[in-house]
């Protein structure tokens, strides 16, 4: 009996050991037949310099050098329209006229009075010169050829004014007339403004006084154009201070030769009170910020292979989507731009160029 159990229990004991050894030996060749897992792919750019001014930040809106609703100052029926919404139009250029039969007739009739009024005063010119007429009657005829002539003036300034010009250089907007169309006086035609250049007109605070000097250079950037920068100087200071803000009014002349600024558009202004210096920058998403401190994954390269470790940085000034570096990086140290969540120190990566950039030698050519 004992031997039979002694059997059973060895016979068991085989059968679990043949599979326990079967299941190790099929890990062991899982764990030999596994392959490491492909290098983990980033985006990687490099440390560059670039030179950066001390600035005064401001907001702003854009005003025109001039600017005004093209009106009429008598009322009448358009007759002709000789411009588009939208044109670019010179100084002096016929913009709309108004019907002026009734004008040009009373003009001929002025016109003959003042003939007559010419013939009457030659006439007593002769009189008076052989005695034949008073001094009297000669200033009366003299006086009533100065008032033909004055009225005749008067009525070809009136002919005049119903050709409707335009006042300076600039872009007309939307018309507000039709041909044919009764206007009163004062009606708006159309808008016209010049914007070559424009006007930034900003304010800043009573601290930032001492800075700010007629001619400082200034830039000017607009919602529309967010990855543009529009160059201008400071053109004029008000004399004083707002009381209740304590804050200054400041002009600034921008050009505007492609005429994209337009008047009333929100600007962000800096204004440089320094000289260029030169910074080493990165682009802000390269950064890991935490309350620990500031972080970067630096890409080094041996035999080939890229591999990444956490470097802890110090920041300086932000500028548009780059920020300085102070301490931690050297010029040309190629860091991660994407990816960095995914990341651990001594890592392998794939390193792709997120811009023109000799990954192997940290320069961009």
């Amino acid at each position: 009996m004992i031997k039979k159990i002694a059997f059973l229990v060895i016979f068991i004991l085989l059968i679990f050991g043949g599979l326990f050894g079967t299941k190790f030996w099929q890990i062991d060749q899982a764990k030999q037949s596994r392959k490491a897992p492909p290098p983990a792919s980033v985006l990687v750019t490099p440390v560059k310099q670039e030179y950066w001014q001390d600035t005064l930040p401001a907001i702003g809106s854009l005003q025109p050098v001039s600017g005004i609703n093209i009106s009429n100052e008598f009322a009448g029926i358009v007759s002709a329209i000789h411009f588009k919404s939208g044109q670019l139009i010179k100084k002096n250029d016929l913009l709309i006229e108004l019907d002026t039969t009734t004008d040009q007739a009373e003009l001929d009739g002025l016109l003959a009075s003042r003939k007559l009024a010419q013939l009457k005063f030659d006439r007593q010119v002769r009189l008076l010169a052989s005695k034949a007429t008073s001094k009297s009657s000669h200033d009366e005829a003299r006086a009533l050829l100065d008032e033909a002539k004055a009225a005749v003036i008067a009525k070809k300034s009136i002919l005049n004014k119903k050709r409707i010009r335009a006042p300076f250089n600039g872009l007309i907007g939307i018309r507000q007339v039709d041909m044919g169309q009764y206007i009163d006086k004062g009606y708006n035609i159309a808008p016209l403004q010049s914007l070559s250049p424009i006007y930034a007109d900003f304010t800043l605070p009573e601290r930032n006084f001492s800075h700010l000097k007629v001619q400082q250079r200034v830039s000017v950037k607009v919602q529309a154009y967010p990855n543009e920068v529009f160059n201008g100087v400071i053109t004029a200071i008000n004399p004083g201070f707002n009381s209740e803000t304590r804050t200054i009014s400041i002009r600034a002349t921008v050009d505007n030769a492609e005429h994209k600024l337009r008047a009333g558009m929100f600007t962000e202004i800096e204004v440089y009170t320094s000289t260029a210096q030169p910074v080493l920058t990165l682009p802000t998403n390269s950064i890991t910020f935490n309350t620990y401190g500031n972080n970067v994954f630096v890409v080094t390269e041996k035999e080939g292979h890229h591999t990444v470790h956490q470097q802890t940085i110090e920041i300086g000034k932000q500028k548009s989507n780059r920020v300085e570096i102070t301490k931690g990086l050297k010029l040309g140290d190629i860091v991660v731009n994407e990816g960095q969540v995914k990341l651990r120190n001594g890592m392998s990566v794939h390193a792709t160029k997120a811009e023109t950039t000799d990954v192997s030698k940290g320069k961009t050519p």
